[in-house]
């Protein structure tokens, strides 16, 4: 650290632009030393050293934590044979593992593997395959996607279209993003019984938009960054019901909820369902390096094999990285051999009774927890320098955002950790 961390900290306020952030630089940053299990070491410039237990997971990837042996061992030893070559007419047998593992573990009937370098590409091309399939198939005026509010699916164009249209960025691209169709946001409750007026909304609206409607495209069971919001897994039989009746693909974007973190390997397994489309990302590499994967059934591939272009339209230089891929072999293979169910349930367990005190504190409007993730919702915009600094004073890192305290830590994490990891929930909360 020539210079000191002062020196780096100035040099990041001037040049270094940050997520969801203005620049120059005006917020205060926290200087990462190195990472160990679930622990941060941070210092600041005064060369003060505080360790922080992670309790986001980095943006809910790293689900093994940091230094993990069996991830740092598959990095290693993929660097000493081939640490990238370009996937178009070559291939290896990182890829190849790494697309046989995720047919096996997703969802019935997902078969096609597009490896791609981030979650937001890979809606992107799950975006892509639905519209080019419907070109390819003769029907070019089903071109429209649906979704429900609430939701996100990424900061690149198409997949803002279908983020939520308040919440997200849609004022500041109006004329310029596609304009989708929204239904209501699902009724909140993974426990609720399914409302069925809820549904015969959705009906309606699919039925109303089924002539140019190419696809719809759904978080299943946890709308992540939208809200932090869970919903019945009985919603998405009714999509899949719905999608079949009216001849519409059905896509899930599981990039938040893949491996594990909802208590369910993917959380479409909640409902016994299967998409069309599904994308994955985040936690496939468990935190390490950025790959996704967008996953789909024969009957799309095929289509798009049978258009006047033949070929999915999309191919991006990093596709297949090798190491990228070694490591994601490395991280589904503890998923093979952990007993991240019980772990995810003994989270879920310390996050239900930590996070219960909350509920007294005022302008709490509501707790929940399912499987590695504890949500506090304010009545009110969190105060984000407050209750973070509150948080690092309790030792634990967490991103507070909108209205929302939430965790969602690795499944690593112990139940001390755990406990932690409440109290700074719980005072940022009150802080905030």
């Amino acid at each position: 650290m020539e210079g000191g961390v002062d020196r780096l900290l100035g040099l990041d306020r001037r040049h270094v632009w940050h997520p969801y952030a203005s620049m120059p630089g005006v917020h205060d940053l926290r200087f990462v030393e190195s990472a160990e299990g679930v622990r941060l070491r941070t210092v600041d410039g005064d060369g003060n050293r505080r360790e922080l237990i992670d309790g986001m997971s980095s943006w809910w990837a790293a689900i093994w934590g940091y230094r993990h042996p069996a991830l740092d061992a598959a990095a290693h030893a993929q660097i000493d044979t081939m640490s990238h070559v370009m996937f178009g007419g070559l291939t290896h047998e990182p890829a190849i593992e790494l697309a046989t593992r995720l047919v096996d573990l997703s969802p019935n009937g997902l078969e096609h593997v597009f490896l791609c370098d981030s979650g937001s590409v890979s809606v992107e091309v799950a975006i892509k395959m639905s519209l080019q399939y419907w070109r390819s198939v003769g029907m070019p005026a089903k071109r429209r996607l649906l979704t429900w509010r609430g939701g996100y699916h990424g900061d690149t164009f198409h997949p803002m279209s279908v983020c939520d249209p308040d919440g997200g960025m849609h004022a500041l691209w109006r004329g310029v993003l596609p304009e989708q169709v929204f239904a209501d946001a699902p009724p909140g409750g993974f426990d609720d019984e399914p409302d069925p007026a809820y549904v015969e909304s959705l009906a309606d609206l699919v039925e109303q938009h089924a002539d140019d409607l190419a696809a719809i495209v759904v978080e299943p069971v946890v709308q992540g960054a939208g809200g932090m919001r869970f919903h019945s897994p009985a919603y998405l039989r009714a999509w899949r019901d719905l999608a079949d009746e009216h001849d519409v693909l059905l896509v899930f974007d599981e990039i938040a909820t893949g491996w594990g973190r909802s208590g369910a390997m993917f959380a479409a397994d909640h409902a016994g369902v299967s998409p069309d489309v599904m994308c994955v990302g985040k936690a496939l590499t468990g935190g390490y390096l950025s790959m996704a994967a967008t996953l789909c059934t024969p009957r799309v591939a095929e289509g798009i094999s049978q258009g006047d272009v033949p070929v999915l339209a999309h191919g991006p230089t990093f596709m297949g990285n090798p190491l990228a891929a070694a490591v994601a072999n490395a991280s589904l293979g503890l998923l093979g051999t952990v007993d991240w169910r019980g772990e995810v349930a003994r989270i879920e367990a310390g996050l239900r009774a930590g996070l219960a005190p909350a509920r007294e504190i005022p302008g709490v409007r509501d707790v929940r927890v399912l499987g590695a993730i504890g949500v506090v919702e304010l009545d009110h915009d969190v105060d984000i320098a407050a209750a973070t600094a509150a948080a690092v004073e309790t030792g634990v890192w967490l991103r507070p955002f909108r209205n929302l305290v939430y965790t969602m830590p690795p499944y690593v994490t112990a139940d001390l950790d755990v406990a932690t990891i409440c109290r700074a929930v719980v005072a940022a909360a009150q802080a905030g």
